[in-house]
């Protein structure tokens, strides 16, 4: 792939690769290419209580939507990462969306002043801000990334196992580019997962998403090893990978902001701070303000599946798993979490 963009523009900028108005560039095509049909076929398959429709495949440890899995084998093996790309990861509904905002708003805040009344957040889906990975590599449609100025900015909800170039394995390794990850309480994750998916599967219990989770077979499961590729590597690599938690950006996302800003290159002048510039974008990125924008209440996050746009914002808080699983749901996953992320110190508070 090209190193470096062919225009003259400094990105970010808006992907707006957009067929029609529901689709947000995150759609990937249902059936596999022909060419990696014998592949996928071939992997282990589950499905998701409560979801007949969706298949999952277990590939090199990690369950993957069943359509996703061209998009992982091609990722490990074509994705090249400009030095100055910066890719948006998590497991699904840690947060995404706000950090996808937040991430573009900073990136691009020199073209797009946050109080700009044209800026591209009050206008566009944060999703259509920026390209998904697997979308674009599941249809064949890398080359597309080619073209784009750099500094680059992706999304991917990919193991970091399926993005090996992104942050190579040790300090001094050199390569790889910016990844900023963010996980979340798993309990939480559980519960906005089942609030989600139950906009197209009615029958959807949140016992079969905390079964899932459990045992390791939701979409891009098991979640402890997703959360341990991603942390590992901000451990040995730390200019390589930043790693949030969704509890931490709730607390103080001023801060995680400049610390975001820091990281990706960019950090925030004086002037700019005594401008109110990081209080501008966290005040355009809040989910009060991004759910207020027309392009996030109408529409569909993918036309085929008929997910609305409106529930990529839902609550937006920490400890809401309180108010829906049962004692045993809860100490269920109380165990395996203390059981595959206490080593590594990794907390949710």
């Amino acid at each position: 792939m090209a190193t470096s963009g062919s225009s003259s523009q400094v990105g970010p900028v808006p992907f707006m690769d957009v067929e029609n108005d529901t689709d947000m560039v995150t759609v990937v095509t249902e059936s596999p290419p022909e060419e990696h049909a014998g592949l996928v076929s071939g992997l282990p398959c589950c499905t998701v209580a409560g979801m007949s429709n969706m298949k999952l495949r277990c590939y090199q440890g990690f369950w993957i939507r069943e359509s996703w899995v061209p998009a992982a084998v091609a990722l490990k093996r074509r994705f090249e990462p400009r030095p100055d790309d910066v890719i948006v990861a998590s497991p699904m509904k840690c947060g995404t969306t706000w950090l996808i905002a937040l991430t573009f708003a900073t990136m691009a805040r020199r073209a797009h002043p946050p109080n700009a009344v044209d800026h591209p957040l009050r206008h566009l889906n944060p999703h259509q801000c920026l390209p998904f990975l697997e979308g674009l590599f599941a249809g064949g449609r890398e080359s597309e990334l080619d073209g784009f100025p750099s500094p680059r900015l992706m999304n991917t909800h990919m193991p970091l196992a399926m993005i090996p170039r992104a942050a190579p394995p040790a300090a001094g390794d050199g390569g790889g580019c910016r990844v900023v990850y963010i996980c979340r309480e798993p309990k939480d994750m559980a519960v906005s997962l089942w609030h989600y998916f139950r906009r197209v599967h009615p029958e959807l219990t949140l016992g079969d998403i905390v079964d899932g989770a459990c045992d390791g077979t939701t979409p891009g499961g098991p979640f402890w090893d997703h959360i341990l590729g991603y942390w590992r590597a901000s451990v040995a690599r730390p200019e390589n990978l930043l790693f949030l938690r969704y509890e931490d950006l709730l607390r103080d996302p001023s801060e995680n902001v400049r610390r975001l800003a820091r990281f990706v290159g960019l950090p925030f002048s004086a002037a700019e701070e005594d401008a109110g510039v990081v209080r501008g974008i966290v005040e355009l990125c809040s989910l009060d303000s991004l759910r207020g924008m027309e392009a996030n209440r109408t529409g569909y996050v993918d036309s085929r599946i008929k997910i609305p746009r409106e529930a990529l914002f839902r609550k937006g808080v920490s400890g809401d798993w309180k108010n829906h699983m049962t004692p045993e749901m809860a100490r269920r996953m109380d165990e395996i979490i203390a059981d595959k992320l206490h080593a590594s110190g990794i907390t949710f508070q």
